[in-house]
């Protein structure tokens, strides 16, 4: 049977319509219909300046602009009907306001072209979700300075190699990730920057013969300006790779913030206690609280990444300008975007609830001869032995109280003396942990007042 409705789309150039094969293989309206709102918007700004420019008439503009407000209404409202016959959201639009409006919706793809088009409804729905990133970086930004400042002064460990290597503050390493998401708050505001020119009025790939307005559709739409070179501006995905760049950078520290919590959170380390809300129990072990909800934002950096990939390979053999093949951009993007937005929220709903054990970071923090390195630090700088010495005698003391089942601060002066004649009682107040993270008021160290001018500096930067 012939799909007359597809053949009339097509034009007069193919006698009879795709097979079911074809029709599969070639539709995107599947997943693109998500640009519905973007592709309305676009046809919206393009209508009104093919009037403003005397392309087509005001009433044609009228009739137009009333039916894509009709179409729009059907979508959101759930009525419209979609067709695979009509391939993409672009042809499903314009078929429908073909039947609201009759011969004037002809006229409104004057001077454009689908290349264009879809170019400019996918910059505006990246666009879109860049906003949403920020705003879900901000908010866990937040919900991270939260924690910082409650415990600017509480003391754990810190690791290498997930060894205990220094005491730090609990403030100190909320921190830490607050400038790693920081960074990725950058990263979206530049992209965002870099992408927001509009490739509308590119038309096919040369332009258009039509007297356009290229910076009246840009201002409408929310552009800086047009995309200066036609050829570039239909084929250019720079902003999705950059977006799902962005969501893969992201991904990967909300990765490693997840899998601190899964340590955290266990039974060996009891540094944090995640909410019900954000866990789950065993069907089996009535004792366990399994944290369900950082293991999944650990998996979906792989997601994320697999996106980035996909489209990198989809995009690297293609000439200019437009192929086929970048209908395979979009729904990589999609997945990327839902799994990112899921992943920045669910891991704000953990931080905001989240309870840090004050004692058992304290604990652990005196662990491990945690305040070695002070011991060292201190006999360079009072002693002046050179540091390399000072390793030596740090390390003989570390492995006599490891033989003696104690810590460093447990050895006698006596004790240590036998290392070096010189040390004297005044060792004992580097090697607390307290005193340790105190001293550390070097720019960017743990010392809780460092902390606390860091929160300071990013509420002002947050606003």
């Amino acid at each position: 049977m012939t799909d007359t409705t597809s053949n009339k789309m097509w034009g007069g150039r193919f006698a009879a319509g795709p097979d079911a094969i074809m029709e599969a293989i070639n539709a995107s309206i599947g997943f693109d219909k998500r640009m519905a709102a973007q592709d309305i918007a676009g046809s919206r700004a393009h209508a009104a300046m093919l009037a403003a420019t005397g392309i087509i008439d005001g009433s044609d503009a009228k009739a137009i602009e009333e039916g894509l407000l009709t179409i729009l209404s059907e979508i959101e409202g759930g009525t419209f009907q979609f067709s695979t016959a009509l391939e993409d959201i672009h042809m499903n639009v314009e078929a429908r306001l073909s039947e609201i409006i009759g011969a004037p919706a002809g006229r409104l793809h004057t001077g454009r072209s689908r290349n264009d088009q879809v170019a400019t409804d996918f910059k505006l729905w990246v666009r879109d979700q860049l906003d949403a990133a920020e705003t879900g970086l901000v908010a866990l930004m937040q919900a991270l300075l939260g924690q910082a400042e409650a415990g600017a002064d509480w003391v754990m460990p810190g690791f290498t190699h997930l060894q205990t290597a220094q005491p730090v503050t609990w403030g100190h390493h909320m921190m830490a990730y607050v400038e790693m998401f920081g960074r990725d708050l950058s990263r979206v505001r530049d992209a965002r920057v870099r992408m927001n020119e509009s490739p509308l009025g590119a038309a096919a790939l040369a332009g258009t013969s039509f007297p356009v307005d290229r910076e009246m559709t840009a201002q409408a739409l929310g552009f800086d300006r047009p995309a200066a070179n036609s050829l570039d501006a239909v084929s250019d995905r720079d902003f999705a790779l950059e977006f799902l760049s962005c969501a893969s950078i992201s991904a990967m520290h909300l990765s490693r913030f997840a899998e601190e919590l899964v340590i955290w959170s266990s039974a060996q380390f009891r540094f944090v206690a995640l909410s019900d809300r954000f866990s789950t129990g065993s069907s089996i072990m009535p004792q366990k609280k399994n944290p369900d909800a950082a293991e999944l934002i650990r998996a979906k950096v792989g997601r994320i990444f697999g996106a980035n990939t996909a489209l990198m390979m989809v995009m690297k053999g293609l000439p200019l300008t437009y192929s086929k093949d970048m209908q395979e951009d979009k729904e990589q993007v999609f997945d990327a975007a839902d799994n990112w937005m899921l992943a920045l929220a669910a891991m704000e709903g953990m931080v905001r609830d989240m309870t840090a054990n004050r004692d058992s970071l304290a604990s652990a923090a005196g662990s491990g001869f945690s305040t070695a390195t002070d011991l060292a630090d201190w006999l360079v700088r009072v002693l002046g032995l050179p540091f390399r010495e000072a390793h030596h005698i740090t390390g003989a003391l570390v492995g006599m109280a490891e033989s003696q089942g104690c810590d460093l601060p447990d050895l006698t002066l006596a004790q240590m003396q036998s290392e070096h004649a010189g040390i004297t009682a005044d060792v004992f107040t580097v090697l607390g942990v307290e005193n340790s993270v105190n001293s550390r008021v070097s720019y960017g160290g743990t010392a809780p007042a460092n902390v606390r001018a860091q929160v300071a500096r990013w509420k002002d930067i947050l606003g």
